[in-house]
């Protein structure tokens, strides 16, 4: 097939990208219409310009798209590349080796200034799109409100704000199109493995452990009574003694035992 064209890995349907816009999706009146109940209606695009084509989420889909595997918004393309749209997967084939490296992006503005718990906010809310799990949904209000230990309408309020900042309209799934902005500016970084983080948190744990054990044991030095030179040692706190026997007590157990 002459060109750059796209094969469905299920099916191994291949079709030729057209010279524009290749609208991709579960609809009837897409250009590639993938049949699968994690893929949008009107699900991507792959727009070509000159010997170069890119992906492009147009932020209406609940699954996301993947590029060997990584949650992108836009991404160029490279012959071979793996695109996932929801859970099925085109690989891409056809394209100039030529072109520009797959980790530069046709467009990249600049991101807007955020605050401290913005970041925070945003940070919980691709969490887990940025972890090894494919196909997850960016964390809800909720979720995020219990991450950071604070009110569900906080973080709404702060979504607010950042639909302003990234200029996200009004819509379904704005937060998808808000993961999806972030993750393309490149404001958040994948989680660290599993295995690294779990020894990061013993060692952490271990530590605190530790350190409250040697609090503790200064404590108890402090409150004990020192001794000074030249002057007798302070008594030490008596040992508590238990109250001796009644008198009539004991004549009544001894006439009984008699």
């Amino acid at each position: 097939m002459d060109g750059p064209y796209i094969r469905v890995e299920d099916s191994g349907l291949m079709m030729p990208l057209r010279e524009d816009v290749t609208t991709i999706g579960r609809g009837r009146s897409v250009d590639i219409r993938l049949p699968d109940p994690s893929v949008s209606r009107l699900h991507a695009e792959i727009i070509r310009r000159g010997p170069y084509a890119y992906v492009s989420d147009l932020g209406l889909s609940r699954n996301g798209t993947r590029v060997n595997g990584r949650l992108v918004a836009r991404r160029v393309l490279e012959d071979g590349d793996v695109v996932s749209f929801g859970s099925a997967r085109c690989r891409i084939f056809g394209i100039a080796t030529e072109q520009c490296s797959a980790e530069l992006e046709l467009r990249r503005p600049a991101a807007p200034e955020l605050t401290r718990r913005e970041l925070d906010v945003v940070t919980s809310l691709c969490r887990p799109a940025l972890s090894d799990e494919a196909f997850v949904a960016p964390a809800t209000a909720r979720e995020i409100a219990t991450d950071l230990v604070v009110t569900e309408a906080a973080v709404k309020q702060h979504l607010l704000r950042l639909y302003q900042k990234f200029r996200i309209p009004e819509g379904a799934n704005r937060r998808v199109r808000l993961a999806n902005e972030v993750v393309a500016l490149g404001l958040v970084r994948p989680l660290p493995p599993a295995e690294d983080s779990g020894v990061a948190m013993g060692a952490a744990a271990r530590e605190k452990k530790v350190t409250k054990t040697a609090q503790v044991s200064r404590s108890r030095r402090a409150t004990r009574p020192q001794a000074v030179p030249g002057q007798p040692a302070p008594p030490q706190p008596a040992p508590p003694q238990t109250a001796p026997p009644q008198p009539g007590v004991a004549r009544g157990l001894a006439a009984v035992s008699r």
